[in-house]
């Protein structure tokens, strides 16, 4: 979703603003004139989020003038290692953005605050249990999620309707046999009926996998995560293998691809469908050409429903900041309900809160925003959320052995071979 342009424009904005705000107010414990100040990085990159975000920190600084709060921008690119250079340099920003899925390895190494004590009932009661899991590892909480992007297809009107298959919907979304049913349906007429761009293809893989009864790790009652392949476990991968190289409805130059790559095709009349994050609809809207008719469906189900592992964006407190308790107050006022409905309308993802999910403006069908909420009851955490050793498992085994199985160049027995035998390998050397 992001250029080169703009990771390069965001890395050097990252670090000049930090060696900016690292040289000032650092020897006194944050404060400047008596005021105590704060530094907020934030990963908002498309314009209409990082205006929101802008607005929302000069809001605050209006109102709360014994602590002001400075806007750092930073680039999701490269955050991870960023953060950990800054942690283990005591220049880490005292309020930190991020995914859910990014912050096991800070939460157990003692770099994020333990937010429990210091977050308003408000904000706590208002996102569900199941959000709140995401940021929780071993006894704490060290995150609060705050958006979360479904996965949903994008979908050529026009192709739709001419082909007269059903058109499903969140009460009654296609199975993962009738998607795949529906895409050989499509294809015909130089055109596929669906691109699966999978660059990245473990975060896809597990999370709609949810939805069919996957999940691949389990953790004992020993809090030890084994690998364990299930025959649910096999229904998505299966479905994208046959696609590609037995039905031959999906594009096989697509594997490779991020989902950007696959818009001008897309609008081309290339593909029929394309499974995107729900935060791609702000790239259709700005890049479509005129005329070209779109529509958001639902994700296929199975056993599980509608069930998808999501990596809600969060917003953590530094273990280092001397300020821990107003960086937690910014933090709610930033997620109060029609904040937080700002913040998810800029970067045109969905909120966790209960109450500014529930707001007018995000039930429109418009862009496809009404079933985007209806999908989002049905998120679930990741599978791999807090497992140590996730990262190594999929660099190393799990992202290499997809892309063999998807190309046809290895059968799902093997798959499950080097996902399991190989992967167990990797996550037994976290876990002694």
């Amino acid at each position: 979703m992001r250029t080169t342009t703009r990771r390069a424009t965001a890395a050097v904005a990252t670090a000049l603003a930090l060696l900016l705000s690292g040289c000032a107010g650092q020897d006194d414990g944050g404060r400047h004139d008596g005021r105590i100040e704060l530094r907020f990085q934030s990963l908002a990159w498309q314009k209409e989020s990082v205006d929101a975000n802008k607005r929302l920190v000069e809001e605050w600084n209006e109102t709360h003038p014994d602590v002001h709060v400075t806007y750092v921008p930073g680039s999701w690119d490269t955050v991870h290692d960023q953060l950990l250079t800054s942690f283990e340099g005591g220049e880490a920003p005292d309020i930190v953005h991020d995914a859910s899925d990014d912050l096991a390895d800070f939460a157990y190494g003692g770099f994020l605050a333990d937010l429990r004590g210091l977050l308003p009932d408000r904000l706590t009661a208002d996102i569900p249990r199941q959000s709140w899991s995401t940021t929780t590892f071993g006894d704490g909480v060290y995150g609060v999620p705050f958006l979360q992007e479904p996965r949903v297809l994008i979908a050529n009107t026009r192709i739709l309707q001419r082909s007269g298959v059903r058109i499903p919907t969140p009460d009654h979304p296609w199975s993962w046999e009738e998607f795949r049913r529906v895409t050989k349906k499509l294809t015909g007429e130089g055109r596929y009926g669906v691109a699966w761009p999978l660059r990245e293809p473990v975060s896809v893989t597990l999370n709609l996998g949810l939805s069919a009864g996957g999940r691949l790790f389990h953790r004992g009652a020993d809090g030890r995560v084994t690998l364990r392949a299930e025959p649910g476990d096999r229904i998505v991968p299966g479905t994208i293998h046959d696609q590609v190289t037995t039905d031959r409805s999906a594009a096989r130059t697509t594997l490779g691809m991020g989902g950007s790559d696959t818009l001008p095709g897309f609008f081309g009349g290339k593909y029929a469908m394309v499974p995107l994050g729900f935060s791609y609809r702000q790239q259709i809207v700005e890049q479509a050409p005129e005329g070209f008719e779109w529509t958001v469906l639902p994700p296929p189900a199975g056993g599980a429903g509608l069930a998808q592992g999501v990596s809600p964006q969060t917003l953590s407190v530094a273990e280092a900041s001397p300020h821990k308790k107003e960086a937690a107050r910014f933090i709610d006022f930033l997620l109060r309900p029609p904040n937080m409905v700002r913040l998810a309308k800029g970067d045109w993802m969905l909120p966790t809160g209960t109450e500014a999910l529930a707001d007018p403006s995000l039930h429109t069908a418009e862009n496809g925003w009404a079933t985007g909420v209806a999908v989002a009851k049905a998120l679930r955490p990741a599978p791999a959320q807090s497992v140590r050793g996730y990262p190594e498992w999929k660099d190393k085994v799990a992202t290499p052995a997809l892309q063999e199985y998807y190309s046809g160049a290895i059968g799902p027995d093997e798959l499950t071979r080097r996902l399991v035998d190989d992967g167990n390998r990797v996550l037994a050397r976290y876990q002694r």
